[in-house]
């Protein structure tokens, strides 16, 4: 009981969509970096990391890093409680499941995003994500097994990038915000830029998916990679840079939801 009247106490509340305002700031940064690759300006990493690394260089960057950190760690918070207690308003056992696993995948992002930010906030460096997954899989594909434990996870990974796509389609998103909280007249804005948003998100995850089943194939772990090299495997695309420019605004759309959802997400 005392965990569940703290998850509906309003500072959690207020912190948790502090904190949600703050991860939807570093995908609308993100979408910044795709257009700079795209005008062929951008060459630091293209990830969340990345965003972080890049507002951290403006002029009051270190500062904004301590607000992130803080903001990041309060919605990793917020998403591991609505992992533990949160979605009772769904209906079916099994849906509310998988909100319940989407959040707690949320509440790891968070911490990961925050322990980013505190290091950049102390003067470290970001790290590169795309180095960071193939040291992963590296170490999985020396295990027993390990082609196959690396292609289940890019089978999971792809799952994940295809939910998030059907999501944004049917706009099932939008079960999850209360539209009386949402100033009036926004709520179809707010339906088409979270569908663009999620579907351009949900590719991103599926692509990152396929570098890892790709590692998984070939044993070698150089294939895999994160959003950085999932972007510019799609840059190198026919057509490419139309399509880094699509995910560009698709990254902007999300992080706009982010920012709607943290006034209107149902507690």
């Amino acid at each position: 009981m005392d965990a569940e009247r703290a998850h509906r106490s309003r500072p959690v509340q207020w912190l948790g969509r502090a904190g949600m305002v703050c991860y939807g700031a570093i995908y609308v940064v993100l979408a910044y970096l795709a257009v700079r690759v795209v005008a062929g300006a951008r060459s630091g990493e293209t990830d969340t990391s990345g965003a972080l690394a890049e507002i951290a260089s403006t002029g009051a960057g270190l500062a904004l890093m301590w607000v992130l950190a803080a903001g990041l760690f309060a919605f990793a918070l917020w998403q591991a409680m609505e992992a533990a207690m949160g979605f009772r308003w769904v209906g079916k056992e099994l849906k509310r499941t998988r909100k319940r696993l989407g959040a707690a995948v949320r509440a790891g992002t968070g911490v990961s995003l925050g322990i980013v930010a505190v290091k950049l906030a102390t003067g470290g460096g970001a790290g590169s994500g795309d180095q960071k997954q193939r040291e992963w899989t590296a170490v999985v594909l020396d295990l027993p097994a390990g082609p196959v434990i690396v292609g289940a996870v890019a089978a999971i990974v792809i799952a994940v990038g295809v939910a998030g796509v059907v999501t944004g389609v049917r706009g099932s998103f939008m079960r999850d915000l209360d539209a009386t909280d949402l100033p009036t007249g926004t709520q179809r804005w707010v339906r088409r830029i979270g569908r663009v948003g999620h579907i351009a998100k949900g590719v991103a995850i599926a692509i990152v998916g396929g570098l890892i089943g790709a590692a998984a194939l070939t044993a070698n772990p150089g294939e895999a990679g994160g959003f950085d090299t999932a972007l510019r495997t799609l840059a190198a695309q026919p057509y490419g840079m139309v399509l880094l420019s699509v995910m560009a605004v698709g990254f902007a759309a999300f992080g706009a939801y982010c920012f709607a959802a943290a006034r209107a997400h149902w507690t």
